[in-house]
């Protein structure tokens, strides 16, 4: 994603980071930040959260990662904004992408704790890669260690925006789904 593209998605103006990016060991506690934060989602939204998943790097267990919780967020639709963004932020969420020509994806953070929910309506293709990428992550040890090493080969790099260190794992990323994909015939790439 570009800058203008960053900007075009961002609600008010994009967090300028500047420099590297903090890896952290894997810490037995991440499960324990989404289990709370999970049931929080689920008390505000009731029915309208279909699922709920921990996704990216913290919920791999031993695998480092930036210590901020991601969260996979399955709504009926994530357009009909109304439906859960009022209720997020009443939980303490801000509602800081929209990108309405990829997937109609939402994120939102929350900082304490460090909290990131990516939101898709339910069905939506994005949600069975992810889950399939950090089940792979979980299974396979050659994978594991090749993300981490590309993880912290480009965390040490200066990133204006992280963003753009997310941007820069792509290709791996993209190596890794096309195997855990592989197993799973009946899932679909993009």
């Amino acid at each position: 994603m570009n800058e203008e593209e960053l900007r075009a998605a961002t609600i008010g103006e994009p967090t300028v980071h500047d420099g590297p990016i903090d890896l952290a060991d894997y810490d037995p506690v991440w499960p324990g930040r989404f289990a709370t934060e999970s049931e929080r989602i689920r008390s505000s939204l009731g029915d309208v959260a279909l699922a709920i998943e921990h996704v990216g790097s913290t919920s791999v267990p031993g695998l480092a990662a930036k210590p901020v919780i991601d969260i996979l967020l399955a709504v009926p639709d994530t357009a009909n904004e109304d439906a859960y963004v009022p209720a997020m932020v009443a939980a303490g969420y801000v509602l800081r992408i929209r990108q309405p020509d990829w997937y109609e994806h939402r994120f939102l953070v929350h900082d304490d704790p460090k909290i990131q929910v990516h939101v898709f309506s339910q069905g939506c293709v994005e949600i069975d890669r992810m889950l399939a990428f950090r089940d792979r992550l979980r299974a396979d040890e050659a994978d594991r260690i090749l993300y981490e090493g590309t993880k912290r080969e480009l965390a040490a790099r200066r990133w204006r925006y992280v963003q753009w260190y997310a941007d820069a794992k792509t290709t791996v990323v993209e190596e890794i789904l096309a195997r855990a994909l592989e197993r799973d015939p009946g899932a679909t790439a993009t």
